[in-house]
């Protein structure tokens, strides 16, 4: 796969490489929330908002025998290991965890310690009923990077050590995209970046497509089409900070996602589709950061600081400059609407 003059791959390869590769960025022993904070990391609220977003899809399902929860891009399962606490601390009794089925999907081998009930796979299991769940899953897919050169739009090359040369032209499918998703980008000058989301359609689709009814969520940095940047938005991140992306399998590799065209690419599977800011979803699922009343100080000290521990966490989670502004793609499958997240 590498090439003979000082190893310059596409950026899809290179990041597939550096990410899951063997000795890739996702199989470090630190995992990732050695490096970035998601909202599983920021506040077990998040997991709450799941929990109740999943009583949500098995009402509507009309309680089926077996509910799936599924956890597409897990990191060490924080996620469904938190939904789990949440049950065994509930003292609401439906039978709901008597018939989930949890799943990590990853492609790190499965953590030391990890509680039973919670099954490990490289895929998401095909024909499931329930939830299926991608937090910052889809910005880690690999993609093709093209930039307007002297000559026209070229495919970006990249060594290890992050070393960047202009290569072939996109191939008809790839224009054929960037046409329909990222319409104008070519006309700026020499310079402009786009990143191709057709791997990341693909892997959607393919994600949607694993439910045989249920609702599939994909939660993520993102963009539109009326929004994309004008230069791109790959970039790194290792032990909290944004750095250069460099595909040595030293930090992560991220770029923002075209979600409508997420959408648009597992429309067939869907039969509806809603899209929202994770501030408002996390809103309409109870998180909120409006801060206890100061009279709750004096008559419940500790209620109060617990309250306001909580509310500065919603804050956090609902922060419009932060992960507020994460985008919420939500496609029903063989089920109704949700209209607990509607307007």
């Amino acid at each position: 796969m590498d090439h003979t003059d000082g190893g310059y791959l596409p950026w899809s390869a290179a990041m597939d490489r550096a990410l899951y590769g063997p000795a890739g960025f996702f199989r470090r022993p630190e995992g990732p929330a050695g490096h970035f904070r998601t909202s599983v990391h920021a506040s077990p609220l998040f997991a709450g908002a799941v929990l109740r977003l999943l009583r949500l899809v098995d009402e509507a399902l009309e309680r089926p025998a077996e509910l799936a929860l599924i956890d597409v891009g897990a990191g060490r399962a924080e996620l469904l290991t938190a939904i789990l606490g949440e049950l065994d601390g509930s003292p609401r009794d439906d039978g709901l965890r008597s018939r989930l089925r949890l799943t990590a999907v990853e492609l790190a081998d499965r953590p030391e310690g990890l509680p039973a009930q919670i099954e490990w796979s490289a895929r998401p299991p095909a024909g499931s009923t329930g939830l299926l769940i991608a937090n910052e899953w889809l910005d880690n897919v690999p993609c093709d990077v093209v930039e307007l050169g002297p000559l026209g739009p070229r495919l970006v090359e990249v060594a290890p050590d992050g070393t960047e040369r202009l290569g072939a032209e996109p191939d008809r499918s790839q224009q054929a995209w960037l046409e329909c998703w990222w319409p104008g980008w070519d006309d700026r000058e020499p310079g402009g970046r786009a990143e191709l989301g057709l791997m990341r359609d693909a892997a959607w689709a393919e994600a949607v497509g694993s439910l045989s009814a249920g609702l599939a969520v994909a939660v993520d940095y993102a963009h539109t089409v009326e929004t994309r940047p004008p230069y791109g938005s790959l970039t790194g991140y290792r032990r909290g900070r944004e750095v250069t992306p460099v595909p040595d399998g030293s930090c992560d590799l991220t770029a923002h996602v075209a979600l409508d065209s997420c959408a648009a690419a597992a429309s067939s599977a869907a039969a509806w589709t809603r899209m929202l800011e994770q501030r408002d979803a996390l809103r309409r699922l109870g998180v909120s950061g409006k801060r206890p009343e100061l009279a709750m100080a004096g008559a419940d000290p500790r209620g109060y600081i617990r309250a306001l521990s909580r509310a500065g966490q919603a804050a956090e989670l609902t922060d419009p400059a932060g992960l507020g502004r994460f985008g919420w793609l939500l496609q029903g499958v063989d089920m109704p609407r949700l209209t607990d997240l509607e307007d």
